[in-house]
């Protein structure tokens, strides 16, 4: 049985704005679709840049360089451990060309992040990091 989950995220820059992507949670709660920063599973084996860079293109078509780490977190799902890294990312166009898994995208300011990220904890490791 995993033990460990290595969750990769890539916030996506380009110019003054960044990349939220509307995702489907549950349709058990209030709202079934939540705005984040693409995120997924790591590969085993994989490096961590270029994981973000492949999940990055696979959900948005997007061709991305990774600028720096910006943060880590984690958290327990029973008995599996799950930890985060997170990474600025930079790309030169903003076509983006969504996967089926996920809803809709936009591109933000860093003024917006509060007025669409309903999770609390994003929020809070953002205001620690310079983007």
């Amino acid at each position: 049985m995993e033990k460990y989950k290595i969750i990769i995220k890539g916030i996506v820059q380009h110019g003054d704005k960044y990349l939220l992507v509307e995702k489907w949670y549950d349709d058990r709660i209030m709202n079934p679709y939540q705005w984040e920063f693409i995120d997924g599973k790591l590969d085993f084996g994989e490096q961590p840049e270029k994981g973000v860079i492949r999940l990055i293109a696979e959900k948005t078509g997007l061709s991305v360089q990774v600028d720096k780490l910006l943060y880590t977190w984690s958290f327990m799902v029973g008995d599996v451990c799950n930890i985060g890294i997170s990474f600025l990312c930079l790309c030169a166009n903003n076509d983006v060309i969504l996967s089926e898994d996920l809803n809709n995208s936009i591109w933000v300011s860093k003024n917006e992040f509060e007025k669409y990220i309903d999770n609390q904890s994003i929020l809070d490791d953002i205001k620690k990091v310079e983007l």
